[in-house]
């Protein structure tokens, strides 16, 4: 069976491109969003000309973040202590200028990494 295209997912889920960009607008808030979007910086293009495809995994990374951290910075604080790097502000500070779906996929390594390395010892 084959897996379905971009559209036919926002089609699903959301009705239409619209409303799948007003899902992902709802998480640009201060404690989620950087303001990297060529709008936010006085630009004329917005979320409305992204890909499905890219607004799908923004919603997608976005939704989970905000379940299970709530926050950049928790998400940045759990990061750190998952690398052993809590005390690190230089690395800290790095960090709070990556994207949310950039932090979540360090995390995700990071503990995946972590997680190895405990059954190695064990």
């Amino acid at each position: 069976m084959a897996s379905k295209n971009p559209l036919a997912i926002v089609k699903e889920r959301f009705g239409d491109k619209a409303k799948l960009v007003e899902a992902v607008k709802g998480f640009a808030t201060e404690d989620l969003w950087l303001g990297r979007v060529s709008s936010d910086r006085g630009g004329t293009k917005g979320l409305d000309h992204v890909s499905n495809a890219k607004l799908l995994r923004l919603h997608a990374t976005f939704s989970v973040v905000k379940e299970k951290f709530g926050t950049r910075a928790k998400l940045i604080d759990e990061t750190l202590t998952v690398l052993n790097r809590s005390k690190d502000q230089g690395y800290r500070k790095r960090l709070e200028a990556y994207p949310v779906p950039r932090l979540y996929d360090l995390y995700q390594s990071a503990s995946k990494r972590a997680k190895a390395a405990s059954k190695a010892q064990a």
